[in-house]
């Protein structure tokens, strides 16, 4: 029976990985609007991040590489099957959040849905991952300016549509 060794290098990535992972699946839900595949691109992401530990473990912020990486991911899959034809499966109740392992209300999951793509993106960076503009911008590969602009389209579009449903939220 063989024991596998456990380096510092492995070791390093698992507590990166524990620590990391809830907060990319989030940021990487909140653009993508379906977990399932959330999560199927956070695990392609956290794959290639391993391949590539130790050039990503010295990346100034290894969680964006791994949300950029999900991100650009989405782009490849959606590239190489954009010429197929399927039907829209209605959500669920696991796949939209919600839930105590996905802390996002459905209410809001539904709104950023519906918000364009980049918003989506610079919302669930900026907003669920904190990170500045210049980290945002960096990661989304835009300007700055872009960011901000973008954010305050979605928040302006956020509290339109949320605050009726935590009103009527409220008259119950």
């Amino acid at each position: 029976m063989r024991v596998p060794v456990v380096n510092s290098d492995s070791r390093a990535f698992t507590e990166f990985y524990e620590r990391a992972r809830d907060d990319c699946l989030r940021a990487v839900l909140a653009s993508v609007g379906d977990r399932q595949m959330a999560e199927d691109l956070i695990a392609e992401a956290f794959a290639r991040a391993w391949d590539r530990w130790r050039t990503v473990s010295k990346h100034p912020e290894p969680r964006a590489w791994v949300i950029r990486t999900a991100l650009n991911t989405r782009v490849s899959w959606w590239r190489q099957r954009r010429r197929e034809v399927s039907l829209p499966e209605p959500p669920n109740e696991a796949a939209v959040g919600g839930g105590p392992d996905m802390p996002v209300d459905r209410a809001v999951m539904d709104v950023l849905r519906s918000l364009p793509v980049r918003q989506r993106q610079v919302v669930a960076l900026r907003l669920f991952l904190d990170f500045d503009v210049v980290r945002t911008a960096e990661t989304l590969s835009i300007a700055p300016g872009t960011v901000t602009a973008h954010l305050s389209r979605a928040i302006a579009t956020l509290r339109k549509e949320i605050t009726p449903i935590l009103h009527e939220e409220t008259l119950r």
